[in-house]
């Protein structure tokens, strides 16, 4: 096999051309106006901050360590840190992420002429110091990306697999019973093989303008030199702490003294800056087919706790490690009110779930001749809510990594057509809703099968938007799978390991139904992520996704129809209280669950429960590109203590 992706820190293919660049545009209010009229889109689609409220480029919103690294960062002639703010408009390219210091990364990488693969990959690794409980080295992901100079979306798949020696009965006690979660989240049995390190290595090859090198070296400087601990990290550094103290070197690295870090502090993690250090100076071969390839088979075979505590072993090895790729894929394609929708493909469930959501949202309005537009918000959430349970009963009977998943037809709108056909604006259908039949012939209205229970997909993700002076657009989701992974550190390099094997299906959902996620050999467990890219007009348009499991699917899904549908600006409509509907009982936060709309859905017979912990569903972020180059970046204004948007050039 090829090992391209992993010898790229030492020999550099040939870089691919720059798309001719656009007209220098000054980043003023007077030529924002003038841009986004020539663009003839309406006032709504902008955020309502957008050139009312200037933003400085000054670094007034910057504190501690992680100003002084921002302000002197890897990259020389990096300007002063922008503060950290929910949406941003501007010029020269932008990035939206949960974290300000990673943000930060990817401007400044495309400040240094960085595209938006080389600035995602640069935010991604930054990531994985400042968020290493949802992502980093350890684990996998998605990566969507649009280049202007071919005018093509492709996708990366980055996803981890399993070892070589898992069949369907891996996760089965001799009794042929499923083993509890509990027992094989912390364990080296939960340990998938990491494609986080190839996925970036090839992004970067394939459409990046610096080295591989270069991309890591702001992440290894940021976790030598410390971040200010902030309150989801400490929240989340808490809710583990138990967890984390059965793995001494877990403790080591991430307690104080047994004890989640004080907001406020700076935490360091010299081990992961080795560690990133090695990757970027000596390739991902390293990893696949060396010295920390070999430091992690060790310890996901053998955990090292502390004394009292036994976990299973793991069974990956170094040949599972040889035979890793990330893989080049054709992404999930749809149309939605003619717009072009792009999205992951198997093992994802993402792509395909999101454009059924989206196809049933408009077969309604066909069934009840009444727009998306014009619905109260209960009514609107109706909809959403079946929508979102039919294409999950949808996903669990069909989707997994195996041959023959039915794509066009799950994705088509004569299907949607037929799925509609149960739709009752004046009643919810019980839960769980029956599979339906995509088998090309969309005559009947009956359902094609049986309800199925809901599976469990761990919450823990993170996610990342980028564009750059060019046009090219990236919309990259990775993870280890829940909030800490495995809880399993590798000892002197700073890194957890993922649990995402537990993303299969321990056992079939129904006897005798065939189950497309159960585990076998080399086989990647089905995911939620949803990383998104829309055209309109063969130009892109929208860039979004969110982590939170299988609440990324109705999180992304909610956030493009509040954009497109309902009239809200980009970060008013990622910051909307959302419900997430997975084909049982329904998630709901505070403002739907404990309001009238919560109290109008129940009318309808929905069964609402609280979103979970802290009452948050996803943590979405965004970028919509205009003509003439602007950007509007968007993330969360509360969702994980908020998200961080910055364009190159703001609006001043």
């Amino acid at each position: 096999m090829s090992h391209l992706t992993r010898s790229h820190s030492r020999t550099s293919p040939p870089r691919p051309a720059r798309p001719a660049r656009p007209a220098k545009a000054a980043h003023t209010g007077r030529r924002l106006a003038v841009a986004l009229a020539a663009a003839a889109l309406p006032a709504s689609l902008l955020p309502a901050a957008a050139g009312a409220d200037p933003v400085s480029s000054s670094s007034s919103g910057a504190s501690g360590a992680a100003s002084a690294a921002a302000a002197d960062g890897p990259w020389q002639g990096s300007t002063p840190a922008l503060p950290k703010q929910p949406v941003m408009t501007g010029f020269g390219g932008a990035v939206s992420s949960v974290d300000r210091d990673a943000s930060q990364v990817g401007i400044d990488v495309l400040r240094q002429g960085g595209t938006a693969a080389d600035a995602a990959v640069a935010t991604a690794a930054a990531l994985g110091v400042t968020e290493p409980y949802s992502a980093g080295i350890g684990g996998g992901g998605f990566f969507v990306y649009y280049d202007a100079a071919t005018k093509r979306v492709s996708t990366i798949d980055g996803r981890e697999t399993a070892p070589k020696t898992f069949t369907e009965k891996s996760f089965l006690n001799p009794d042929g019973t499923p083993m509890s979660f509990t027992t094989v989240v912390s364990s080296g049995l939960s340990v998938g093989v990491p494609g986080t390190p190839a996925l970036w290595a090839k992004a970067v090859a394939e459409h990046g303008r610096k080295s591989f090198s270069q991309v890591l070296a702001p992440a290894e400087k940021l976790a030598r030199q410390g971040f200010v601990v902030d309150q989801t990290f400490a929240d989340q550094t808490a809710q583990n702490a138990a967890r984390f103290s059965m793995f001494p070197e877990t403790a080591r690295v991430f307690l104080r003294d047994g004890a989640a870090p004080a907001v406020g502090s700076v935490f360091t993690n010299p081990d992961m800056a080795k560690a990133y250090h090695t990757l970027r100076t000596q390739g991902t071969g390293v990893l696949y087919d060396g010295r920390l390839g070999r430091a992690v088979v060790s310890e996901a075979r053998a955990p090292h706790t502390k004394a009292g505590v036994t976990v299973m072993g793991g069974k990956i090895t170094m040949d599972d490690l040889r035979a890793y790729q990330a893989l080049d894929k054709a992404p999930v394609t749809s149309r939605y009110k003619g717009l072009e929708v792009y999205g992951m493909p198997v093992p994802s469930s993402g792509g395909i779930a999101v454009a059924e959501i989206l196809n049933l949202m408009k077969a309604y309005e066909n069934t009840t001749g009444v727009a998306t537009s014009a619905l109260s918000d209960v009514d609107y959430l109706h909809r959403f809510s079946e929508a979102s349970a039919t294409a999950f009963a949808d996903r669990n009977r069909y989707v997994g990594d195996v041959p023959g998943v039915p794509v066009k037809a799950l994705t088509s709108p004569g299907f949607a057509a037929e799925r509609a056909c149960l739709f009752s604006p004046t009643a919810a259908q019980a839960r769980p809703i029956p599979f339906g039949s995509p088998d090309g012939s969309y005559t009947s209205c009956a359902a094609g099968g049986t309800g199925q229970k809901e599976p469990y997909e761990g919450q823990s993700t993170t996610h990342l938007t980028a564009t750059d002076r060019w046009g090219n657009m990236a919309s990259y989701t990775l993870t280890i799978e829940q909030t800490g992974g495995s809880g399993i550190t590798v000892p002197g390099w700073g890194f957890l390991l993922n649990n995402e094997l537990t993303d299969f299906n321990f056992a079939p959902l129904t006897p005798g139904v065939p189950d497309p996620n159960l585990p076998g050999p080399g086989k990647r467990p089905r995911s939620s992520m949803s990383p998104t890219i829309i055209l309109q007009d063969g130009a892109p348009m929208l860039a979004v996704g969110s982590p939170g499991g299988a609440t990324i699917i109705t999180s992304v899904s909610q956030t493009i129809l509040g954009y497109l549908d309902r009239g809200l600006p980009l970060v008013d409509a990622i910051a909307a209280p959302r419900l997430s509907s997975r084909n049982g009982s329904e998630g709901a936060e505070p403002q739907i669950l404990d309001g009238p709309t919560g109290a109008g859905l129940r009318a309808l017979g929905h069964v609402l429960v609280s979103g979970g912990t802290p009452n948050e569903i996803g943590a979405v972020t965004a970028i919509r590109s205009f003509e003439r180059g602007v950007f509007v970046a968007a993330a969360e204004t509360v969702r994980r203590g908020g998200g961080s948007a910055m364009v190159v050039k703001p609006v001043q």
